[in-house]
């Protein structure tokens, strides 16, 4: 590729630049980057959040709306730049039926050019009922897509089902970027504890209400069950249930330490290298970030199997994966690991490499490429 081909990238759930952080924002900024990697010029055309949590059709309404004037503003704005500074193509990164596209789809057929979603999800019981106009607007877009890159089996059995002849899928799995850490993964062999030495256990997550807060509840649950022997729980995370989420695990007295939200990357490095086990119930999780960097330092998952969090951890090989909602199943697994530290040690060495072999910047780089310059045409890229 002799010269950077411009395309318009946008994120209606959470912009890479929200002041939030989450898996969402994560991801949009790993994709921009990956996008930059393989050879484009990406460039945000928009922060309009579409997101809609609580089922407001006004709400919605007044979205699609605003969604139609920026798609506008939009094409004002390519239409007055010279053609080679003109996307040559819109990457719109997660939709559905909470956080519809209403602006690439308009932009794409109005330009004529290529339309592609990454991490697209279909939810047909949601066509009635409080997110019906959100859900004609994420289905529109679906449908319109040229291509989607799928990060999970589970978001690809309802894409495959409504898949439009001409629409290819493209398998992307999670990835992470290690080189963006101060304090990369190092190669040398992980110390791993003794049994009688106690066990640290890491929770790295957001405290809010809903899945989030569900997921504390089983991890206290869990913790009871662990029985004799020592252990400590890192948590790291704030949030507006923080007051709930210290009730339900202040039965634990000192073995549970809050940390509050971590913006430094080297101080949240550091607790990933020490952790013996990273554990996290994972309530409705569509595959879970934090899970995929806990593994890049090496640090074996305890999780529960909901969505895609299999599609981030390989069960027995890089973590343990337990029933959905089982708390102790969730506890007999970190028991289990607490008693056997040779398992640990190879399960941190295996989730080490998988991260580094598979679902690193390159990799997904490489499988963007591929796929999207035959979509944007060999005149457009020569």
């Amino acid at each position: 590729m002799n010269q950077a081909v411009p395309i318009a990238f946008y994120a209606p759930l959470k912009s890479p630049h929200h002041p939030a952080s989450s898996g969402d924002r994560t991801m949009a900024r790993l994709l921009f980057m990956a996008l930059e990697r393989a050879g484009f010029a990406p460039d945000l055309a928009s922060e309009l959040r579409t997101f809609d949590g609580t089922g407001d059709a006004t709400a919605q309404e007044r979205l699609r709306i605003e969604s139609e004037g920026e798609a506008d503003r939009l094409l004002d704005l390519y239409r007055a730049c010279s053609a080679g500074l003109r996307p040559r193509l819109w990457f719109t990164y997660h939709v559905y039926y909470k956080a519809p596209d209403w602006i690439g789809p308009r932009v794409a057929e109005r330009l004529g050019i290529p339309y592609v979603i990454a991490e697209g999800s279909r939810a047909a019981k949601r066509a009635d009922g409080p997110w019906a106009l959100a859900h004609r607007g994420a289905e529109a877009a679906l449908d319109r897509a040229s291509a989607i890159f799928v990060m999970t089996p589970v978001d690809r059995q309802a894409l495959e089902r409504a898949r439009p002849s001409r629409q290819v899928l493209v398998d992307l799995p999670p990835f992470t970027d290690a080189a963006e850490w101060a304090d990369a993964p190092s190669s040398a062999p992980r110390h791993v504890r003794e049994p009688h030495s106690g066990l640290r256990l890491l929770t790295v997550a957001m405290m809010r209400g809903g899945d989030k807060l569900a997921s504390y509840a089983i991890l206290a649950e869990a913790l009871a069950g662990l029985g004799p022997g020592e252990w400590r729980l890192d948590v790291v995370g704030d949030g507006s249930a923080r007051a709930e989420v210290e009730t339900l695990l202040a039965p634990f007295g000192s073995r549970v330490r809050f940390h509050g939200h971590i913006g430094d990357r080297a101080r949240l490095c550091e607790m990933y290298r020490q952790a013996d086990v990273f554990v996290w119930p994972a309530v409705n999780e569509a595959y879970g970030m934090v899970l995929l960097e806990a593994q890049a330092f090496g640090c074996p998952v305890v999780a529960g199997a909901y969505g895609g969090v299999a599609s981030v951890v390989r069960n027995d090989e890089t973590g343990v994966l337990t029933s959905p909602g089982d708390a102790m199943a969730l506890a007999r697994a970190v028991t289990a690991l607490r008693d056997a530290p040779e398992r640990r040690r190879a399960l941190a060495a295996a989730a080490r490499r998988f991260v580094a072999d598979e679902r690193g910047l390159e990799q997904a780089s490489a499988r963007l490429r591929t796929s999207l310059v035959p979509i944007i045409g060999a005149r457009a890229i020569s």
